[in-house]
């Protein structure tokens, strides 16, 4: 029990109900869209995610707080524990992506997202912004794996009308990827300003260490505008129409945003950043729920 602390379970709940929504609210929605896992198969990728993403947390956890705060956690135990899960993890990335006849493209990609977790935990976080990126894009790197395993591998195999329709809905999940990437460079600023008194101690180098609280806050605050101008124009473009899906955006993104904003601006402690950073997980969670609800909206508007 002394190590779950370690795997970031709220967040791998917020991982795995969001591929259940992509699936389950969005493609499985689309009449006539071909997708190339069955529903087992896509159980077996949540799985599979989940897995390498908890190697990821521990691997991190355990180099941040972990051989200080928990002298019970060795570091023998702490890669025994990464390694397991993460082959487990690609193990079920190999046998899916053998199964839609892409497991060098696929199993690669999942390598390379636990790679890029081990080497943030072992250094990569001293490098400030590259560090940040890296874990953004890691942040928006489900939404990609949902494109890659369900509709890349029809493409070119498919009809020309399925082709079209996988298309579309790449264009849709870009649009999610996008946000979701930019939601999660906010987010590691706001745990770098965090943890700023802990990587100073431990001679961590961060954008908040490197150029202070303040200054970070400001940024951090100019970036906030990017997704609330992001969230505006798509909802001008192509929500007035759906009133539900409208009232939904505002209230639980964009006013989620514009309350993170507004702490953010008197924020100074620990606590505080925390807090925030709880904030913009639920952006990300309410992001993802937010295309079942467009989706039921536009079904709706039909009849």
């Amino acid at each position: 029990m002394k190590l779950i602390k370690y795997f970031n379970i709220p967040d791998l709940l917020i991982l795995a109900i969001a591929l259940l929504v992509f699936k389950m609210g969005f493609l499985d929605s689309q009449a006539g869209a071909a997708q190339a896992l069955n529903h087992w198969q896509y159980l077996l990728f949540i799985l599979a995610t989940v897995l390498v993403a908890a190697g990821g947390f521990f691997m991190n956890n355990l180099f941040s707080i972990g051989k200080d705060a928990n002298p019970d956690v060795t570091e023998a135990t702490g890669y025994n524990i990464y390694i397991a899960l993460t082959v487990v993890g690609v193990g079920l990335a190999y046998y899916l992506g053998n199964a839609v006849g892409k497991p060098m493209l696929l199993t690669g990609t999942f390598m390379i997202a636990a790679g890029t977790m081990y080497f943030y935990a072992n250094g990569l976080k001293q490098m400030p912004i590259v560090g940040n990126i890296l874990i953004a894009l890691l942040i928006a790197l489900p939404v990609i794996l949902v494109a890659l395993f369900q509709l890349y591998p029809l493409v070119g195999i498919a009809s020309l009308e399925t082709t079209q329709t996988v298309g579309l809905l790449f264009k849709v999940l870009t649009d999610y990827i996008v946000f979701a990437f930019v939601i999660g460079l906010l987010l590691t600023f706001v745990n770098d300003l965090t943890q700023t008194d802990a990587d100073y101690n431990s001679d961590v180098t961060t954008l908040p260490i490197l150029i202070g609280r303040a200054r970070t806050i400001k940024i951090v605050l100019g970036l906030a505008v990017v997704p609330v101008g992001m969230v505006l124009y798509y909802a001008d473009a192509h929500l007035l129409d759906l009133p539900y899906a409208l009232a939904y955006v505002l209230l639980f993104i964009v006013g989620l945003l514009l309350y993170f904003m507004l702490k953010l601006f008197h924020s100074k402690t620990a606590k505080d950043f925390k807090h925030l950073e709880w904030i913009l997980k639920l952006v990300l969670l309410f992001g993802a729920l937010s295309i079942m609800v467009i989706t039921y909206n536009i079904g709706y508007a039909k009849q």
